[in-house]
């Protein structure tokens, strides 16, 4: 019911910026929170950041300082821009969505296909 358009990825070296965004399309009623995870090789994933409708951040501890999300509630997108990163930044990215579908407004949680993020010299 929730698709996605998800962009930005790539491969930088450490010091460098990138900005990825993720576009949720569907039978969106509302969306309560946006946000990131991310997942290394042999790792769980984990939350990098979110925001609420609200504009309410919360961030990891190892991106504080350095990644900044936003949100344009009008297109239903999420920006995530990555500063000063690091090889230990390196994943798949996947953009996440929490909120409500369809005429009964079905409380739903759903993820993108996910997004290559490569820091290395």
């Amino acid at each position: 019911q929730v698709q996605f358009v998800e962009s930005g990825g790539g491969l930088v070296q450490p010091g460098e910026s990138l900005r990825l965004s993720c576009a949720a399309f569907g039978n969106i009623f509302s969306i309560n929170v946006m946000g990131w995870y991310r997942q290394a090789p042999g790792k769980e994933r984990e939350l990098v950041a979110d925001i609420r409708q609200s504009g309410t951040t919360n961030y990891a501890d190892s991106v504080k300082g350095r990644f900044t999300i936003t949100i344009d509630n009008g297109k239903n997108t999420a920006y995530l821009q990555m500063n000063s990163l690091k090889p230990e930044d390196t994943a798949v990215y996947y953009c996440n969505v929490k909120g409500r579908v369809g005429i009964l407004r079905t409380q739903i949680t759903a993820w993108g296909q996910g997004t290559q993020v490569t820091v290395s010299s």
